[in-house]
């Protein structure tokens, strides 16, 4: 059985990766320049980590152009991709401890997360796309005497993917699969908060048999080389996930150089709303605990806005305090931890600010508010929960990205729509009833990418992810991502 002194020595053991991936090598940003690479779970330093800029990100899509043009990927026959595809997927379950160490020192997840979900996950999505990728099917247009027509689905070229630091292997494998089974090259930068994961997968992926060239991964700051990725004239697609700001610059770079498409997967301010004829209270409680404190909150569908019926708002709100005692910091590498650290010393800070703010406008702070195992060095807030949240109020409004729950009554199922819509996002939401007019109601107006009835997340790689308004665009996730990395061409032959 592993322990807290299992996975100490495996961090000693192993070599946390350093270098970008480039040309199916693995080298040093060309300025020599590295960025430190802290631990949240206590502060301290792991490695240094290639500081890529400009010139990196030329010499990485570069490669990418190369490696799609000579066709040493794309045109490989689907057999081939599809067997490479597996083979990686196997290797990352062969490593998938190491992998799991790699993602919680990262970004201070519980171990027991990222070795039952998060890098499971990874690997189920790659397998996912792997078995879809000779699913992609044309189309045969109208018959005529003159003429044969028929349309084509043909791969971008080179894929720009910047990643999030709350899902690193998860979320990058969404891009990665889809994109590699579509038959594109990639140049992937990491978060720079969590680099290493993807460190890994690179060295793996060439293990597994993916051409040099085709999976390039540059890390370092967005600022730097995600900037140049957007810019870049050679990247025929980005693909992000991550905050609303970030994704209005990348969509002006890719205005102001190539008019490269974009998808955007961005923030949420996701609604949760239990009315009073929901089935089982006790389930909802657990639900909306697991909705907000599940990776410390780090979560883009996070349901961090509960709308409860006052008939049932006291009695849920004992329920939900009480699920939520059962998420308890502490050590990530602890094996029975469930809730770990904030991913950096800025994001904790940025928290702790939206709770002092919460507090001046009059929200009831009714459980946590506090940063904890301050003597560890760690980056830890506990969970927290505010009572009577006004809808227009800072908590309600804008996104936290931590373990904040903003709690709001509401008296009728029209008022409670009405909440539910009243914020620039539209990722996720969840509604419990049990009657299925409401529920079908409810979804229907609800304006999400995500509506969830009588659960929280009860979806999985088959259904398409993504959001409405501000939230972003474009989809990941399902046989619909497959899609968004190819462009259809028709083709019409004149018979004579």
């Amino acid at each position: 059985m592993t322990s807290l002194a299992h996975f100490e020595t495996l961090a000693g053991r192993i070599s946390l990766p350093s270098h970008a991936v480039i040309d199916g090598k693995g080298i040093a940003s060309r300025s020599g320049a590295t960025f430190d690479n802290i631990s949240p779970r206590n502060g301290r330093l792991l490695n240094k980590i290639a500081l890529c800029d400009e010139h990196d990100v030329d010499a990485a899509v570069a490669a990418a152009r190369k490696a799609f043009e000579d066709r040493r990927w794309r045109d490989l026959h689907y057999r081939d991709k599809k067997r490479i595809m597996f083979k990686l997927a196997d290797l990352m379950e062969r490593d998938l401890e190491e992998l799991a160490l790699l993602e919680s020192l990262d970004s201070g997840k519980p171990i027991r997360d990222t070795t039952a979900f998060d890098v499971p996950s990874a690997i189920r999505t790659l397998r996912y796309y792997a078995e879809a990728l000779d699913k992609v099917h044309g189309e045969v247009g109208p018959e005529t005497a003159d003429r044969f027509s028929y349309a084509v689905h043909e791969p971008l070229g080179v894929i720009g993917a910047i990643m999030p630091w709350n899902f690193p292997i998860h979320l990058t494998m969404w891009k990665v699969a889809p994109a590699l089974a579509m038959g594109n090259s990639i140049v992937l930068k990491p978060a720079e908060l969590t680099s290493m994961s993807a460190l890994k997968l690179g060295e793996l992926a060439l293990e597994a048999g993916v051409p040099a060239g085709v999976l390039n991964i540059v890390t370092g700051k967005g600022s730097i080389a995600g900037k140049a990725i957007a810019l870049h004239m050679d990247v025929d697609m980005l693909t992000f996930t991550g905050s609303g700001p970030v994704g209005r610059m990348l969509m002006k770079y890719a205005a102001d150089s190539n008019l490269k498409r974009v998808s955007l997967e961005l923030g949420g301010k996701s609604p949760h709303i239990i009315f009073a004829d929901c089935p089982d209270l006790d389930a909802a409680a657990a639900h909306a605990a697991f909705g907000i404190f599940y990776n410390q909150g780090e979560v883009c569908t996070a349901g961090s806005r509960l709308l409860v019926d006052a008939r049932v708002h006291d009695a849920f709100l004992l329920k939900l305090l009480a699920a939520a005692k059962a998420f308890v910091p502490g050590d990530p590498l602890e094996p029975k931890t469930n809730f770990g650290a904030m991913v950096s010393e800025g994001q904790m800070k940025t928290v702790l600010g939206y709770i002092e703010t919460a507090k001046s406008e009059g929200a009831a702070l009714t459980l946590g508010g506090s940063r904890v195992r301050g003597d560890s060095g760690g980056f830890f807030v506990e969970p927290t929960v505010f009572d009577d949240v006004a809808p227009g109020s800072t908590l309600s409004q804008q996104e936290v990205f931590g373990p904040v729950l903003a709690v709001t009554p509401f008296k009728t199922p029209d008022e409670a729509l009405k909440l539910a819509n009243d914020t620039v996002f539209g990722l996720a939401s969840g509604v419990w009833t049990s009657d299925i007019s409401l529920a079908h109601r409810a979804a229907r107006e609800i304006k999400a990418g995500l509506v969830w009835i009588n659960g929280w997340d009860s979806c999985d790689i088959t259904m398409p992810f993504g959001g409405f308004k501000q939230s972003g665009f474009g989809r990941d996730r399902s046989m619909h991502a497959l899609y968004k990395y190819a462009d259809l061409k028709s083709v019409s032959i004149t018979i004579r």
